[in-house]
């Protein structure tokens, strides 16, 4: 496409076509070099990305052998002073590799999550609310002592959404 831009002869178009065709080549050439910006940032992390990976390999390799000696079958052979050693070979691997890790620079800061904004169980305020109680049909007291009293109540809330209006219907069950 950018061979075919270059060899029109733009003096024989008319000024639209000369202005997209303009405008053509110079997004082709912004293109190209966000091309070549993006496979060069793709090689540094991968470079970083191989130098890192043989650092975790190095470090785990440094338990493992930590776990065997002291784990291992031979750990009761072990002297106080041998494994001393070990404990010691661990501390410098460990500050060559925090060395290592701060010579390597990292391209870009991560970015921190965001906490999820969750709404549990409640839905928004500014919904229309339609209240429906459900009443019993008599409040008299079927053994005849008298009047039946309200104890509580039981409130649930359900999203209805008609076509094109969102409410939400508020039923109260007394208890």
């Amino acid at each position: 496409m950018p061979d075919a831009l270059e060899s029109l002869d733009l003096d024989a178009l008319p000024a639209e076509v000369r202005a997209v065709v303009l405008a053509a080549r110079q997004d082709a050439s912004n293109l190209t070099s966000q091309f070549a910006e993006l496979e060069e940032s793709n090689a540094a992390l991968a470079t970083q990305n191989a130098e890192l990976e043989a650092i975790n390999a190095r470090l785990e390799h440094f338990v493992k052998e930590l776990h065997q000696l002291v784990y291992g079958k031979r750990s009761e052979k072990l002297s106080p002073d041998e494994r001393q050693l070990a404990f010691e070979d661990l501390e410098v691997a460990t500050v060559e590799a925090e060395a290592q890790s701060e010579t390597i620079e990292m391209t870009k800061p991560r970015k921190k999550r965001k906490p999820a904004q969750r709404n549990l169980g409640n839905l928004p305020d500014h919904l229309e609310r339609i209240e429906q109680v459900i009443e019993p049909a008599s409040i008299t007291c079927p053994c005849g002592c008298g009047e039946m009293v309200r104890i509580g109540e039981d409130r649930t809330e359900r999203l209805d959404i008609v076509p094109a209006q969102a409410r939400v219907i508020v039923t109260i069950r007394p208890k």
